[in-house]
C-alpha cells in the first residue's frame, strides 16, 4: 500500500502533537512512558519528534491514559489551522 505524502498542515499538526506529548510526560522517561502505555520507547521517540505524525488512535489513547490527559487535550492538538489561521490560533478556539 503506497501513502499519500502529508501536507504541511498534517506535518506541522504531528509536530504540535509531540510537543504536547513531551511537556505531558516532564521528567518522565520515554522508556517509563512507552512501558505504561504498552508501546514501545521507539513508537514514542518517533511521535514525539514528528517523525510518526498519525499514530493510531489505540496508540493516542494509551499514551493519554499513561501520561493523564483527556484525548480532548490531544484532540485540540489535532486540529489543522483553517486557511490564513496559525497553529496558535486553531488551537486557542
Amino acid at each position: 500500500m503506497v501513502r499519500t505524502p502529508l501536507t504541511p498542515g498534517e506535518r506541522e499538526r504531528g509536530e504540535r502533537f509531540g510537543v504536547l506529548l513531551r511537556e505531558a510526560r516532564g521528567e518522565r522517561s520515554m522508556v517509563e512512558v512507552a512501558a505504561a502505555a504498552g508501546v514501545s520507547a521507539e513508537t514514542l521517540r518517533k511521535i514525539e519528534t514528528g517523525r510518526a505524525p498519525t499514530p493510531s488512535f489505540f496508540t493516542v489513547a494509551a499514551l493519554a491514559y499513561a501520561l493523564g490527559l483527556s484525548l480532548d487535550e490531544l484532540a485540540a492538538a489535532a486540529v489543522l489551522p483553517g486557511p490564513g489561521e496559525g497553529a496558535a490560533e486553531a488551537l486557542s478556539a
